[in-house]
């Protein structure tokens, strides 16, 4: 099965072989089929694990591609900067790549995000700038990457919202694995469903189910208390880290997907408390989030329908967040009417990992 990542195709460069075994850490992570009742009935829906990618999280498939590509096209020259404006998983993916293969790397995040994300980040060698709502939050991180690569002599931008190579990642890489793990079982997919960061995710499965499989749907999903998406502007302020910012990125081109679904919060975060104390998945916010709005879809479709979403990262990177606190029931969600009964773990069929040209 070809991934189609990009590698370089200079062998004299030392990056070539370091970039090679990086990308045997990353892609083909099982595909979990969860089995639950929800309201006296019986349903499973499918998830890809991210968890078990390199840095515990799926941008790690995002910077493998983006440097690659970054590599193969000259784009990134030995011991260039690499300064990236993030949330904090891109982050963490692309300095543990970046550091790997030798350059330096900024950081420039919004101050509200949770300090495990920093930690992290400075562990992997970063240097981190916080920048308040005042200084722009995150469209203001994402100018000071733009104004340090224009007064930087050598200073290469990832610039994951609107760089093509994310959604080639997930086009080319994990829509490619779940078809093939849903070929296993005899099925086809009828939608997939993940909370919007970058768009990169949900535009990449798009496209490839789009070749393979044109009827199945492909949904964004925001948080309910802030639908950027919907609105087309920022609204309110939300708890799931890594989704809905402040602005719609260039790569989530929403005329080419099914509507947009939203869950709440709290919902999410009671339902990845669930998950790690019923079926010991350690995920984060935004994977009890993918999990509510892929229940949402299956509502719609019917209860046999194959719905398809991502647990995106561990919950690791929460410790200091509501995760880790009491999160009351409200009205309204769709947590309390689900019970959980277990899980089967899908392997990825063997792929070789990609080989330079």
């Amino acid at each position: 099965m070809d991934l189609g990542l990009i590698v370089p195709a200079t062998p004299a460069d030392p990056r070539t072989e370091r970039l090679q075994q990086l990308a045997r850490l990353v892609g083909r992570t099982p595909l979990l089929a969860i089995t639950l009742r929800l309201d006296s009935q019986v349903r499973t829906v499918y998830a890809k694990a991210e968890t078990f990618n390199l840095t515990g999280s799926i941008k790690d498939r995002m910077a493998l591609q983006v440097l690659s590509h970054a590599l193969q096209t000259g784009q990134l020259p030995a011991g260039a900067l690499v300064a990236e404006a993030t949330s904090g998983n891109a982050g963490i993916a692309l300095t543990a790549m970046a550091t790997a293969l030798g350059h330096p790397v900024k950081i420039f995040m919004p101050d509200w995000m949770s300090p495990e994300r920093i930690a992290l980040m400075q562990l992997y060698g970063a240097q981190v700038e916080l920048i308040s709502h005042e200084q722009g939050g995150f469209l203001g991180s994402i100018a000071r990457t733009r104004e340090l690569a224009h007064t930087h002599g050598h200073c290469f931008l990832p610039s994951q919202f609107d760089n093509e190579a994310n959604a080639l990642a997930h086009e080319r890489g994990t829509a490619v694995e779940l078809m093939a793990q849903l070929r296993t079982r005899g099925l086809q997919p009828d939608a997939f469903i993940a909370g919007v960061g970058t768009g990169g995710t949900v535009l990449g499965v798009s496209r490839h189910f789009g070749r393979v499989c044109p009827q199945a749907r492909v949904h964004p999903l925001e948080p309910a208390e802030s639908p950027t998406l919907s609105t087309g502007h920022k609204v309110g302020k939300h708890r799931i880290q890594g989704i809905s910012d402040e602005f719609i990125p260039a790569l989530c081109r929403l005329d080419q997907l099914a509507p947009v679904v939203a869950v709440h919060d709290g919902d999410a975060i009671v339902l990845a408390q669930r998950l790690a104390r019923e079926l010991g998945l350690g995920v984060g916010v935004s994977s009890g989030a993918n999990l509510l709005g892929a229940l949402k879809v299956q509502q719609t479709l019917g209860p046999k329908a194959v719905v398809c979403t991502v647990l995106c990262d561990d919950n690791k990177k929460y410790l200091s967040t509501d995760l880790c606190r009491t999160e009351p029931l409200r009205e309204g969600y769709l947590s309390p009417r689900i019970e959980l009964l277990g899980f089967e773990s899908i392997d990825c069929p063997a792929v070789e990992p990609p080989l330079p040209a």
